[in-house]
């Protein structure tokens, strides 16, 4: 039972399009429209700052997972996949692979989202850090105290935090006991309430969508649940992006699956490394350039 799963924000790095140019191109020129700007100049060329920005990222990795998705399950591999997930935006690309929103909409949708969360961002100054190690009691209650929120639960002793710059300097001051804080360079808090405010834009967004029913199982990042209704995983999609995302309870939706396999699109890496830690024992694949697919398609085949 093999499972394909969908990068998040902060996988991304200069330059990581550049080798799947001569299978993605083309597509990826088509889609430039869709997202507002060169998704192909943004994924071979331009520098670390510019694939940060929250529009820019959001956009070109949920494009980049799309496309290296459809190389993936082409030629009849998508019968061999027992269902699809993805981490935080990449739910994006989950939903086109699971055939919930067709790709242009996906692209669409991921722009405004980017956007939104952009401009919420703005509005006051705010950041995340992960916590690696520690009780997760001893953390949820220090968070309480300071006024921060959980917006990553990664597993593998792994959760994001996120809110203001002081109370994320004082956390950093004083850890959880066994705990390590690495503060992250993004540009505001997400998941958690100071995205509200993209609510709205985004909600008008989803009512414009033609969402239908997914094709493969596809896991949400609110409870880690199996989600049947597309309508239900697109509002999901919309207020995902003001709350926790529960990538611990999808791992542990996989085991409870007795998934056998992992694969990971482009840009891959993030997730397969979770799995290591909180899946032990399951094999994955990272698909970071084109060179890993043949073993991607050898996980599959062994589902024949």
């Amino acid at each position: 039972m093999i499972v394909v799963v969908c990068p998040g924000q902060g996988s991304q790095t200069p330059g990581f399009l550049e080798p799947w140019l001569p299978y993605l191109g083309d597509e990826l020129s088509e889609l430039s429209e869709a997202a507002g700007f060169d998704l192909v100049e943004a994924g071979t060329v331009s520098d670390a700052d510019t694939i940060r920005d929250t529009a820019i990222a959001q956009p070109l990795l949920v494009a980049a997972g799309i496309l290296t998705l459809d190389l993936l399950l082409a030629d009849g591999r998508r019968e061999k996949v027992a269902g699809i997930a993805g981490h935080s935006v990449g739910e994006i690309t989950a939903a086109a692979g699971a055939g919930i929103l067709p790709t242009h909409e996906a692209i669409r949708f991921v722009r405004e989202r980017g956007l939104a969360m952009q401009a919420a961002a703005a509005l006051e100054p705010t950041g995340m850090s992960a916590v690696l190690g520690g009780d997760e009691a001893e953390l949820l209650a220090l968070l309480q105290q300071l006024g921060l929120e959980p917006a990553n639960f990664n597993g593998g002793g792994q959760i994001v935090v996120a809110g203001a710059m002081d109370a994320l300097a004082s956390l950093a001051a004083n850890p959880p006991a066994k705990s390590r804080i690495i503060p992250l360079s993004v540009a505001g808090a997400f998941h958690t309430r100071y995205m509200r405010p993209a609510l709205d834009r985004l909600s008008a967004v989803a009512s414009t969508l033609t969402a239908a029913d997914p094709t493969l199982p596809i896991w949400t990042n609110n409870d880690g649940s199996v989600v049947s209704d597309g309508n239900r995983f697109v509002e999901l999609l919309v207020g995902q992006v003001s709350s926790s995302v529960r990538w611990d309870r999808c791992m542990q939706s996989f085991s409870a699956a007795d998934v056998t396999g992992i694969i990971e699109v482009a840009p891959a890496g993030a997730l397969t490394g979770l799995a290591k830690r909180a899946l032990r024992g399951i094999p994955s694949v990272a698909i970071k350039t084109p060179d890993d697919l043949p073993a991607a398609f050898a996980m599959l085949d062994q589902q024949a």
